[in-house]
């Protein structure tokens, strides 16, 4: 008697077993696997691949029974098999000029072995959105300077908008092209690293980290006095030569009306720039050179 109870429960356990066995087998047979980005770069051609990976699990799907298609805009297409690794299939599909973003999903058809021959599977993704970037950074040229250093970002989409910006404050910034802006590191804080982000009409791009090193700088001379009229000469020398693209020195003053002088800039590969100062309205102030030595550099001005 015990052991006709032990058969039957025996039959039981391996009936049950087998019938989650073919259970784990064909459900979730093809699991998929979406390998598209969800923001993609606009492209000149309007043409964007989308891949996918299907990798089939169950051992009973019929051989060649396998398809991989993409539903998008309402529309079916067969996807291919790439060259690029196993399972994976792409699709190119060109969008209408102006579109900004798409909404897709995959569909997967297969065949599974049964004993009375085989049974069609169907299987799909849920929907993927992905975002067509018209502005979007390829590279910072460099990663740290000191305060002045005049810094080139490569990439696509670039207006006479966009505005660098150091852990969201707005630097001097200079375009150039639709693939190439740069900017000036500010009169900021040394030996930290700050944030960088363009920011325009397109919105706000994550450009990278970049580290403001500290530098010395020496003004010739110390203090000027002027009469109204009077021209003289200040110099400002680097320990070191300028980077490439120079070295804008951001001088400010509090006394604009009695103070006249250009823009300092020292050139690329040089360690000096000379300008002149000339005296304008009578009264006193002082320049000031933020970003150099311990934090700022003062030179006080008289006009008599």
């Amino acid at each position: 008697m015990q052991n006709n109870r032990f058969s039957h429960a025996r039959r039981i356990f391996l009936a049950t077993g087998a019938a989650l066995g073919l259970f784990l087998l064909s459900g979730c047979g093809v699991p998929i696997t979406n390998l598209t980005p969800s923001s993609i770069p606009e492209n000149p051609s309007q043409i964007y691949t989308i891949s996918t990976r299907v990798n089939p699990r169950a051992a009973n799907i019929v051989p060649g029974s396998l398809t991989v298609r993409i539903i998008i805009d309402g529309q079916s297409f067969d996807m291919t098999k790439s060259d690029l690794g196993a399972n994976i299939y792409t699709f190119d599909y060109q969008l209408t000029p102006g579109r900004t973003e798409i909404a897709y999903y995959f569909l997967v058809n297969y065949r599974l072995k049964t004993q009375s021959g085989s049974s069609a599977q169907e299987e799909y993704s849920d929907v993927i959105h992905a975002k067509i970037v018209g502005r979007y950074v390829l590279s910072l040229e460099v990663n740290r300077g000191p305060v002045g250093a005049h810094v080139s970002i490569l990439g696509r989409g670039f207006t006479a908008q966009d505005t660098v910006t150091f852990d969201g404050t707005s630097t001097r910034t200079v375009f150039e092209s639709p693939s190439s802006i740069s900017f000036f590191v500010p009169a900021v804080e040394t030996s930290r690293n700050y944030k960088v982000e363009i920011a325009g009409a397109n919105g706000t791009s994550a450009v990278g980290t970049f580290r403001v090193d500290p530098t010395s700088l020496t003004v010739s001379p110390t203090e000027l006095s002027l009469a109204r009229g009077q021209t003289q000469t200040l110099t400002f020398t680097l320990p070191n030569p300028a980077p490439t693209g120079g070295l804008l020195l951001d001088v400010t003053t509090d006394a604009p009306e009695s103070v006249i002088m250009p823009e300092v800039v020292v050139p690329a590969g040089s360690a000096t720039a000379t300008v002149n100062v000339t005296g304008g309205k009578p009264g006193g102030g002082s320049l000031f050179l933020k970003g150099f030595g311990s934090g700022e550099i003062t030179v006080p001005v008289t006009v008599k």
